[in-house]
């Protein structure tokens, strides 16, 4: 069984989130907490707080043991890109393009006691 949580509409690249949840796919809940509170990247701060809510979920709706959650499932997803203009030479124009991620995160209970 795992608790899920979901962040969409996210103002950053796709690219760029992807780096963050590379470092904590795997690893033990609270190890991921901290790797992220002290990764110097925009996504980190939203990505933890996506973290917290999928632990939130597992305990609250499925009854799970906090001390077990590790992260089973992490993966970004292109949201829509908005785009934009911006001026240039001669009165041309180049399009600058914004683009915005959904991220979902997974938390499931280790079955072994000891941590990986």
């Amino acid at each position: 069984m795992e608790a899920k949580a979901y962040l969409k509409y996210l103002r950053i690249s796709p690219r760029k989130v992807k780096i963050v949840l590379d470092l904590i796919r795997g690893k033990d809940a609270d190890v991921a907490m901290a790797i992220l509170k002290n990764t110097p990247k925009a996504a980190s701060p939203e990505i933890a707080k996506l973290l917290k809510s999928a632990m939130a979920n597992g305990e609250h709706n499925f009854g799970m043991d906090p001390a077990k959650f590790y992260v089973s499932e992490c993966f970004v997803c292109p949201g829509p890109t908005l785009k934009r203009f911006q001026a240039r030479a001669k009165g041309s124009g180049d399009r600058i393009l914004k683009r915005t991620s959904h991220v979902t995160l997974a938390v499931s209970e280790r079955e072994d006691k000891e941590r990986a």
